[in-house]
């Protein structure tokens, strides 16, 4: 099976060995093999493909520039067992990678897997979805083409943090059905770090440390919760946090 990373360092695995990003024909090799991966079920106008790798400072001779980046490309693919004359096509302007119907891509996979973890938490199996949950959160906390800016490679990298935010929270959920609340803990923290507007985390936290006997802990996350929401957006929290926090004051 043919294995492309694209989170992290950008690599292609295959049985003839392993194609490191160093490999790829530099910057522009790099970010044009992640986009081509990335839209590969359709061709790809030169032009969208040039705007990917120069953004607003193409040089003079950009159509000469792309077609040997591209040529290069084919070369560093072909060692991989790809058809050299196949892996990338060009018809009317346009360019389209092929890879293998079986190909292995972590950020799709991460996407699938985080589609069927959510599933499975949503269906009351939390406990069984942990795989899955882990397989996405562990692809997802890599990061995208650091180094690289544009408005493809920013776009993306929000698309995947959002994906990052459901993976945690997720998580949480799987890993409280499996009664490991200090690792759930940390993870309800990175959620609420990365989201510190986003009300669902510090829920998490509030009923993590009220689950481990820490319900001082939990009214402490509302009060940061609270402060946050009105001193930054000028709002309280919501009526499900305070309804979570009323019912621990009860409990206190």
């Amino acid at each position: 099976m043919l294995r492309v990373y694209l989170a992290g360092e950008v690599q292609v695995e295959s049985a003839r060995g392993l194609i490191r990003e160093s490999d790829l024909p530099g910057r522009q090799g790099r970010l044009a093999f992640a986009h081509l991966v990335d839209r590969r079920a359709n061709p790809v106008s030169r032009e969208d493909l040039a705007d990917v790798l120069w953004a607003d400072h193409p040089p003079g001779a950009w159509a000469v520039a792309l077609s040997a980046i591209i040529s290069k490309l084919r070369v560093v693919l072909e060692s991989a067992g790809l058809p050299r004359d196949d892996i990338i096509t060009t018809a009317f302007g346009c360019y389209q990678l092929h890879l293998p119907r079986d190909v292995w891509v972590d950020l799709e996979v991460a996407a699938n897997a985080l589609h069927t973890a959510e599933g499975g938490v949503a269906a009351g199996g939390a406990a069984a979805a942990y795989g899955d949950a882990l397989v996405a959160l562990t692809i997802l906390r890599r990061p995208f083409l650091p180094g690289a800016g544009g408005q493809w490679v920013e776009g993306r990298r929000e698309a995947l943090r959002s994906q990052l935010v459901r993976a945690l929270d997720c998580m949480i959920h799987c890993q409280v059905a499996s009664d490991e609340l200090e690792l759930a803990v940390r993870n309800a923290e990175e959620l609420v770090a990365m989201e510190p507007f986003r009300e669902g985390g510090y829920r998490h936290l509030m009923r993590l440390h009220a689950a481990r006997g820490d319900r001082a802990e939990a009214l402490r996350v509302y009060e940061t919760c609270r402060v946050r929401l009105v001193d930054e957006l000028g709002v309280g929290p919501s009526l499900e946090t305070e309804a979570l926090q009323v019912s621990l004051l009860k409990l206190a």
